[in-house]
């Protein structure tokens, strides 16, 4: 019994922390994977750097679009990673400082 309680617990709580990297809270503000890069700005204000990752090809080849990284933070200890793929919000990802 003890050991299926653990175990609906741990699962319970890495679902949890999958969904929380959809989002991201600025302030009393949320940004959301999707969100435009003008909204993340609005909401967030300017990031500490932005950085041009390249240029990635659409699925059918006849559009190019740029990809920039953003980065926000420490906050708490942890910096915020914003991926935009062609002006949309792709992933958020964060990792403690050093």
């Amino acid at each position: 019994m003890g050991a299926r309680w653990l175990m609906s617990l741990t699962l319970a709580m890495v679902a949890g922390q999958a969904s929380a990297a959809d989002t991201l809270r600025c302030g009393s503000q949320l940004v959301s994977v999707g969100d435009r890069s003008s909204e993340v700005l609005q909401k967030c204000g300017e990031p500490v750097s932005r950085d041009l990752l390249g240029y990635k090809r659409s699925a059918n080849r006849r559009e190019e679009f740029q990809v920039e990284e953003w980065t926000y933070g420490p906050n708490g200890g942890m910096y915020q990673y914003l991926r935009f793929e062609g002006n949309r919000l792709k992933q958020i990802t964060s990792k403690r400082g050093n």
